[in-house]
């Protein structure tokens, strides 16, 4: 009786809690004097970088950035079809790791409601060293999924214990790599009248595939 060959897909799922969240924001203000609009934006993000240094120092921050800045012209059409003045913008962004939830909703509850202050959305992750740590569990758990498939398909037809031959990411055995699962989850921020803003995320999902060819006698 001739070798048989089977190639099979295994896959693993977990599920964790948020450990960290990713925020974008921006200091955004237009108006018809290019030098007053990037001065008032500035004069935003100052206090804005001076809180985040705060939170660095009580451990809600774990870092942050503010090292990207665009100021730009366009005169925008009114509701005759007829081109306006020139509108000068100027955005300074910001962005922040949070780990201090609570903190955090604090943070963007102020900061949503001042004028000229944009909060882009918010990115939802576990830590960097989890991240590696669980995604090694789920590729031992995908590898042994697919074990199980391979040696279930042998199993149907009456053949032996399978042995790995190959083991690679998805579509690499074939020569076309699958695109990489997202690990995190993201968020838009909108924050309308009310009381204080409370956030929870949603579990972070990672998911693992990986393919793998095996041979039974």
């Amino acid at each position: 009786m001739t070798t048989l060959d089977i190639t099979v897909r295994g896959s693993a799922e977990q599920h964790h809690p948020a450990e960290r969240a990713l925020v974008s924001m921006a200091a955004s203000i237009e108006g018809p004097d290019k030098q007053q609009v990037f001065a008032d934006a500035v004069a935003i993000q100052d206090p804005l970088s001076g809180q985040l240094k705060d939170l660095v120092e009580l451990q809600a921050v774990h870092t942050w950035s503010s090292d990207q800045v665009r100021v730009f012209s366009h005169r925008p059409w009114d509701g005759e079809g007829k081109r306006g003045k020139t509108v000068h913008v100027a955005k300074v962004e910001v962005r922040a790791e949070f780990t201090d939830f609570e903190r955090l909703s604090g943070f963007l509850d102020y900061w949503s409601g001042v004028d000229g202050v944009e909060v882009n959305g918010i990115g939802w992750d576990v830590s960097a060293k989890n991240r590696r740590q669980y995604e090694a569990e789920a590729r031992k758990s995908a590898v042994d999924d697919a074990v199980a498939k391979a040696q279930a398909y042998a199993n149907a037809v009456r053949r032996g214990k399978v042995v790995a031959l190959q083991i690679a990411d998805p579509g690499m055995l074939s020569g076309h790599a699958d695109a990489p699962p997202a690990l995190y989850k993201t968020a838009s921020f909108d924050r309308g009248p009310g009381p204080e803003l409370g956030l929870t995320p949603e579990e972070i999902v990672i998911r693992v595939e990986v393919d793998a060819r095996f041979r039974a006698d």
